[in-house]
């Protein structure tokens, strides 16, 4: 796994937005492995996805950020086990944890240009 010898005590390092940030990239590396052909490509990005979510709680962001976050992991959690890959319902996640704080928010129009 990319990020297997990343610590918490690094990854608290990082302001929650760049935190934030980096989650958003591995979702918008998903987003282009939808494709049959990429199943377990885009099984590692989920699975990163869910590593950072879980450094990001586990490095106690404020508590209202921390309960969104978990209900978001619960929805990625839900993807990577799917066995059908919805375009959908990852777009939809996606737009979520977008979001959550304005630093990413800013990202929409260029991540998710059509639900901008």
């Amino acid at each position: 796994m990319q990020h297997a010898t990343l610590t918490l005590e690094r990854w608290a390092a990082f302001p929650r937005d760049e935190q934030l940030l980096m989650i958003a990239n591995e979702m918008n590396r998903a987003s282009k492995l939808l494709a049959p052909q990429d199943e377990s490509r885009l099984t590692k990005a989920y699975e990163r996805t869910l590593q950072l979510t879980d450094l990001t709680v586990a490095a106690r962001p404020a508590r209202g950020l921390t309960r969104e976050l978990l209900r978001w992991r619960d929805l990625i959690a839900q993807l990577y086990v799917s066995p059908a890959r919805e375009r959908d319902r990852h777009r939809q996640a996606f737009r979520a944890l977008l979001q959550l704080v304005p630093a990413t928010a800013r990202q929409i129009p260029y991540l998710l240009p059509d639900q901008g």
